[in-house]
Parts: structure tokens; C-alpha cells; sequence
């Protein structure tokens, strides 16, 4: 039985969290006004904790049904990842605004690339869901932060080395949208050459140097080098 948020509490208030051993709380940034946040479960019994939970932060603004497709977080409370589960949170993609979070009783490495491909933003293990980490993980969602426990952020990280290193390297591929060639001669352009000098440097024909920038201009709906350049730079692609 999936259950939705049924109740709104109380005013702007800046968030607290108390890291694991940690004696002092740490300030967390917080955007102006609540956080109007939808809370999904498998059963009442999940549903009804987490808002008792929720229920009393002012930061929070906990939605009702008729009200969900406004909600900034959504907020996914199950036992573990299966079929029903990544369903449900791949349609929370496609039909809502919100940053999705996942609280999870059981939960394994290898389920890592399906929660990203569905857009969780958040994973919090049921086991570590106290009052203060469920706001803080609502709060981090808000602002465009990501939370993950620190053991699958590692394993997250040898994913994404090893693949890099067995799938891309070879090939001469990136993980960003450029390819190891087309960041080269972004990276000469914004250096000022022209066309035959990053011709020259590299050791492509000049035709060759002007169908990659024109692939990267094209793919990126972007409008010639200059653009091209400012967005590399912007997304760190350069």
C-alpha cells in the first residue's frame, strides 16, 4: 500500500543536524521557507514514522495528496530496491519537478547504477533515520546537494574509476560529454589559436580541427566557438 504526506506544519526556522559523533550540531544551508516535501511508503506503518518524524521541523512542509505535484523533495520510505520500487521511483522522475531521496532498510552496492538512472538524488538507510538526518537529507535535496551513506559513495567512486579505465581510456572517451580530442581543441580555442594553429598542434587537418568544433557546436546546441568554450568552462569540461 503506497501512501502520501497528509498534513503541513509550522514556519521558517534555520536547520541543525548532528553528524554521527559528532558532539556539536552543524549548521546546514537552508533556502528561504519551508520545504514542501511528498512522502511515499510501502505501508502506513513505514508512511506514519517518517512523518511523526517530519511532523514537528519547521523546516519542513509536509504535503497532502491533492498537493504532491507541487512538492520540491519527494521522499521514498521502503524496506529495499525491487521491481514495484524502481517503478515507482523511475515515474516519480518523469511526472514530477521534485528531487527525489530514498530511505531504505536493506540496501546493496549493486543497486547503485538503478537508483541513478531512476534520479534518486539522496539515499539514507532506515537504520541511520533520525529526526535530524531526514530534514538534513530533504534540506541537501532543496539545494541541490546529494546525501549518500559513506561506504556506497565509495563503492560509487570504484564504479565510476573502473569505468573510466576498462570502458572509456580506451577508446579515448570521457565521462563528460566531450570527448578526449574535442575537450584538446576547446581547451586550444579558448587559448586563442585559430584553426591552423590547432591544426599545427595537433596534428589533424585543418578540415578535421573545423568538422569537431562543428560537432561540438552542434550536438550541444550551441552557437559557434566562443560558446562552445564558455560552456565548457562553465561545466567543467575544460
Amino acid at each position: 500500500m503506497e501512501t502520501t504526506t497528509h498534513e503541513a506544519v509550522g514556519a521558517t526556522k534555520s536547520l541543525q543536524t548532528r553528524p554521527r559523533g559528532s558532539a556539536e550540531p552543524t549548521a546546514v544551508r537552508v533556502k528561504p521557507g519551508r520545504v514542501q516535501v511528498a512522502v511515499y511508503a510501502e505501508d502506513i506503518i513505514l508512511h506514519t514514522g517518517v512523518v511523526q518524524q517530519l511532523r514537528q521541523r519547521p523546516e519542513v512542509e509536509l504535503l497532502a495528496d491533492g498537493d504532491v505535484a507541487r512538492a520540491q523533495v519527494s521522499l521514498m520510505v521502503v524496506d529495499g530496491l525491487n521491481d514495484a520500487v524502481t517503478d515507482r521511483l523511475r515515474r516519480l522522475r518523469l511526472n514530477t519537478q521534485s528531487r527525489t531521496g530514498l530511505v531504505v532498510g536493506h540496501f546493496e552496492a549493486g543497486g547503485l547504477q538503478t537508483i541513478i538512472e531512476c534520479g534518486v538524488g539522496a539515499v539514507l538507510r532506515r537504520s541511520d533515520a533520525d529526526q535530524d538526518r531526514l530534514v538534513h537529507l530533504i534540506t541537501a535535496l532543496a539545494n541541490g546537494e546529494g546525501v549518500m551513506p559513506g561506504d556506497l559513495l565509495g563503492k560509487l567512486l570504484d564504479r565510476v574509476g573502473s569505468l573510466q579505465r576498462t570502458m572509456l581510456d580506451p577508446r579515448g572517451l570521457t565521462l563528460s560529454t566531450l570527448t578526449a580530442r574535442e575537450a584538446e581543441m576547446l581547451r586550444l580555442v579558448a587559448d586563442g589559436l585559430d584553426t591552423s594553429e590547432i591544426a599545427a598542434q595537433t596534428s589533424y587537418s585543418e578540415r578535421t580541427v573545423k568538422n569537431v568544433l562543428h560537432e561540438i557546436t552542434t550536438r550541444l546546441g550551441l552557437r559557434n566557438r566562443a560558446h562552445a568554450v564558455g560552456y565548457a568552462l562553465r561545466h567543467g569540461l575544460i
